[in-house]
């Protein structure tokens, strides 16, 4: 079923790009960049943002065949639309070493295993746990936000070498995350992938 657009996103979508041009952006970086840019209404995310077109594309394929999403907080998994998500925090416990946010991202991987996207828009930790497994994931949005822990642990995930979306300053959180995943949701799927 296509999805429709209000004209209130129409019109906000026909303003932030009369004040940025994303034109030079490959197609799902530019999803990604206008939709991230939009949530937060900030567009210094377009030269914040770091992410590759193949590792879109591959992941975009990989969300629409039905890879599980998991996310690190339900802030993240109220903003994605169109999806379950798997949120594994309320089952989660702190202790010695161990944040409650990073237990949750072991809990989710014991459940979900590898190939599934991961969305993270809030902990640090959560990011670096996940950093920590072999999780093969499709795709690792991580965005994480804060003073302590936030950029070093994205220039980490950048490090790493895997499919990601990240940015280079502290700023992020919860709606950027989402709505990162949700440029991939809302993207049409081209006759390649289906075929």
């Amino acid at each position: 079923m296509a999805r429709v657009v209000h004209p209130i996103e129409q019109e906000s979508f026909r303003r932030l790009r009369a004040r940025l041009d994303t034109s030079h952006f490959p197609p799902l970086t530019r999803a990604v960049v206008e939709r991230v840019v939009h949530s937060a209404a900030d567009p210094e995310y377009a030269t914040d943002l770091v992410m590759d077109e193949g590792d879109l594309v591959t992941a975009h394929a990989t969300l629409h065949a039905g890879a599980p999403v998991v996310v690190d907080v339900e802030m993240v998994a109220a903003g994605i639309t169109r999806r379950e998500t798997v949120c594994r925090l309320k089952d989660a416990e702190s202790g010695p070493g161990l944040t409650r946010s990073a237990h949750a991202i072991r809990l989710a991987y014991e459940q979900v295993g590898p190939g599934a996207l991961w969305v993270i828009g809030c902990a640090p930790t959560a990011l670096e746990e996940l950093l920590a497994l072999d999780a093969s994931p499709a795709l690792v949005i991580g965005l994480p936000v804060g003073f302590v822990g936030a950029a070093e642990s994205k220039a980490a995930l950048r490090e790493s070498g895997l499919p990601a979306v990240s940015n280079v300053s502290e700023k992020g959180g919860s709606a950027v995350a989402a709505a990162a995943l949700n440029a991939l949701l809302y993207h049409p799927v081209s006759s390649e992938e289906t075929s």
